[in-house]
């Protein structure tokens, strides 16, 4: 996390810098030489400083640093990072904050030019990190803080269905054609079926990370569906821009097991998600292609609303770490096009240090 006002006011300087500081390219893809913690999850960075909108709070803006090449990308944006924005805003004076009660903080988030709006308890001024809020994949308690993406559909494409269909067929260079959703919201995913694939759709990430050739046929499918939703001009261009559109496969409920050996039935979900983020597997599902997820499965005609078991309310998605709440509101059209309203999620967070960071100038 940085502050705006640390950083030079060049932005074309921020590379270098975030590049030595996370210790990346490394080869070894371990970032010894750095913060990062040698996965893409574990590779991230965010600025923070003052609004640049009239109806927003803070600004924050997201870099996704790869950890085996010199590569910055700030094509999208990262959910999870997103519910440490407003703490870190109240806590850094950036936002004034209530001496105790629900902070409310409205985030402009630059990379997709959309509005987050943080609710999360404050004491004193700070954050009350301390609760009975369980986050699957995360060890502990804590208290929650609620993400609500307003108007999250076009984050990117400026259409919450880029191609204006629900299922598109997607030609990749080496493994023919798929069935595939492109949605547009909170950040641009491209959905295949698991069966599409020869895969149950339960793997594991480190089953996943082993399979070379899926790994192949999801970076292409992602390369295709970039170019096919605008977002890239051809593939060398959207190898480029790493991070978006976020890849998945997805499935109907079914018996799994997570990563810590436990045990999931289809009744603890609605639908099943495994998706790939800058070319590694997630061992559980970005916020942002959660939200994205829940949209997608309002929306008649898409590959998640074939699969999802959820009606109304809230859609409880499996991914490798166990299950996800997610909530979404889409409002239907005469003409039966579809605008995506919100989508909402629990997260938590709480300051682990602060300080300075050393690195090597290029």
């Amino acid at each position: 996390m940085f502050r705006r006002e640390d950083l030079p006011a060049d932005e074309r300087e921020w590379d270098a810098i975030f590049l030595a500081a996370m210790g990346s390219p490394d080869p070894n893809g371990r970032q010894l030489d750095g913060m990062g913690g040698g996965i893409s999850s574990l590779s991230k960075v965010c600025v923070v400083g003052p609004p640049s909108r009239d109806d927003a709070d803070v600004d924050y803006t997201f870099a996704q640093v790869a950890v085996d090449e010199a590569l910055v990308d700030y094509g999208g944006n990262c959910g999870n990072m997103s519910s440490a924005i407003g703490p870190f805003a109240i806590e850094e004076g950036i936002v004034p904050a209530p001496e105790d009660g629900e902070a409310a903080v409205r985030i402009h988030n630059t990379n997709t030019g959309k509005i987050i709006l943080a609710r999360f308890p404050v004491k004193d001024g700070v954050l009350a990190a301390d609760g009975d809020f369980e986050l699957d994949g995360v060890a502990g308690t804590a208290a929650p803080i609620k993400l609500e993406f307003l108007d999250p559909g076009g984050s990117k494409t400026g259409r919450l269905l880029p191609t204006g269909a629900p299922l598109d067929m997607l030609a990749t260079s080496d493994f023919g054609e798929i069935a595939a959703s492109y949605v547009d919201a909170g950040n641009p995913c491209v959905f295949v079926a698991a069966e599409d694939l020869d895969m149950t759709g339960v793997e594991l990430p480190d089953s996943l990370d082993r399979n070379a050739q899926w790994l192949e046929r999801m970076e292409q499918i992602r390369q295709a569906a970039s170019v096919r939703m605008g977002l890239a001009a051809d593939s060398a261009a959207a190898r480029r821009l790493a991070s978006i559109p976020k890849v998945a496969m997805i499935s109907a409920p079914q018996k799994s097991l997570t990563l810590s050996g436990g045990e999931l039935t289809a009744s603890d979900m609605d639908i099943v998600i495994r998706m790939i983020s800058v070319g590694q597997p997630h061992r559980a599902v970005p916020i942002t292609g959660a939200i994205c997820l829940a949209v997608a499965a309002r929306v008649p005609g898409t590959l998640a609303h074939r699969f999802c078991t959820g009606g109304t309310g809230s859609i409880r998605i499996g991914h490798p770490s166990g299950t996800i709440l997610v909530d979404a509101g889409v409002t239907l059209d005469e003409d039966g096009s579809a605008c995506a309203d919100y989508g909402a999620v629990f997260r938590s967070a709480r300051r682990l240090f602060e300080g300075k960071v050393l690195y090597r100038a290029p």
